[in-house]
């Protein structure tokens, strides 16, 4: 990371609305210098006007992830301009709400090429450069439905699992290569986010984030958090902490749970408009910011996260003082050579538990 005089630089996809707009505003608070992918044109000429409100720089860089060029030309601009890289945040998605027999071959592909292998050419074009400097940090947007699936939404939540499995693979090989460059999935609750109104849905009844609803700023915010941790994972807000462990406990039950609850969960009142734009296989065009048709239900904060950003300072210091005193005590050195290849304690990074359906 950067000191606190140099802008930090940061590239985000899916940044022109939604979660992604919202991940925007919050780098852009801080000064950042930001490389805004997104399909949308449009879009992105609001988002970096916004980001120079307050107080970053943004160029548009215009293009759609599930082509690996998109990424590579991304980065390359980016450093072109800005200088090398900080933090690459995955963020851009598509769903389609269906049951999966009535799903055409063409759209679950396309969800699984904007949802996985967008964040496969991101984390590539990224590591690429991280890798030879050996820092920076790459943020996976996740969801809770990375570990508990609900019905009508399968091709996302099978690329939402296939990201922490992708994430979990490439974390061991820069552990395996004593990398310092960080990686790490921030998996979201429900959100009041934009992609509701355009997402692609083969149902009657109008689609919406399962209740309870956060604002996207929480998880704007949380990202932000863990581009600047040390956790191998973080979860927003207790939803997703709740989904996470009890399909860790009680999977069978929650299978039957999500059948009987999550279906209608995810539709609510008055059909669905016919005619209204679709942005699964090109950009909604207009103007569009973070916030979707939910804000009257959408919760500004999360205890958790709160909980979680105090517990992990409290952890830190206690962990930075014992490995202080363990190594006074026995008077070697953090780097030297541990009996039969252990670590030291003061070479442990601690990961505790944090509180994610955007």
């Amino acid at each position: 990371m950067r000191n606190n005089k140099t802008p930090e630089v940061v590239v985000i996809t899916g940044a022109g609305a939604g979660l992604g707009r919202a991940i925007v505003q919050a780098f852009a608070n801080r000064g950042a210098h930001i490389g805004l992918v997104a399909r949308g044109e449009e879009r992105l000429d609001d988002a970096r006007r916004e980001v120079e409100q307050l107080g970053g720089k943004a160029i548009v860089l215009a293009g759609d992830v599930a082509d690996p060029a998109t990424t590579e030309r991304a980065a390359t601009i980016t450093e072109e301009t800005f200088g090398p890289i900080d933090v690459w945040v995955n963020g851009a998605m598509t769903t389609v709400f269906s049951p999966f027999h009535e799903m055409s071959a063409e759209d679950f592909k396309r969800v699984t090429e904007v949802t996985y292998l967008g964040f496969v050419y991101g984390t590539m074009a990224a590591l690429k450069r991280m890798r030879r400097r050996d820092q920076g940090a790459i943020v996976q947007v996740g969801s809770a439905l990375a570990y508990r699936s609900i019905p009508l939404q399968s091709a996302y939540c099978g690329a939402k699992h296939a990201i922490v499995g992708f994430t979990d693979s490439i974390r061991s090989e820069l552990i395996h290569d004593g990398s310092h460059v960080h990686i790490t999935v921030v998996q979201m609750p429900a959100l009041n986010t934009t992609q509701f109104s355009w997402c692609k849905s083969n149902m009657r009844r109008k689609s919406q984030p399962v209740p309870p609803i956060f604002q996207p700023e929480v998880g704007a915010e949380a990202v932000y958090w863990a581009a600047h941790q040390r956790h191998r994972e973080v979860f927003v807000g207790w939803p997703t902490a709740r989904a996470i462990w009890g399909q860790r406990i009680l999977p069978g039950l929650l299978d039957h749970f999500a059948a009987r609850m999550a279906w209608d969960g995810q539709l609510y009142d008055g059909a669905q408009d016919p005619n209204r734009p679709v942005d699964l296989y090109q950009p909604v065009p207009g103007h569009q910011g973070a916030h979707g048709a939910f804000d009257d239900r959408a919760q500004s904060g999360s205890w958790e996260m709160r909980l979680t950003m105090q517990a992990s300072w409290l952890a830190t210091a206690a962990s930075t003082a014992a490995g202080r005193l363990v190594h006074t005590l026995s008077g070697q050195h953090a780097d030297s050579p541990a009996p039969n290849g252990q670590v030291h304690p003061t070479q442990v990074q601690h990961a505790p538990a944090v509180s994610g359906h955007r």
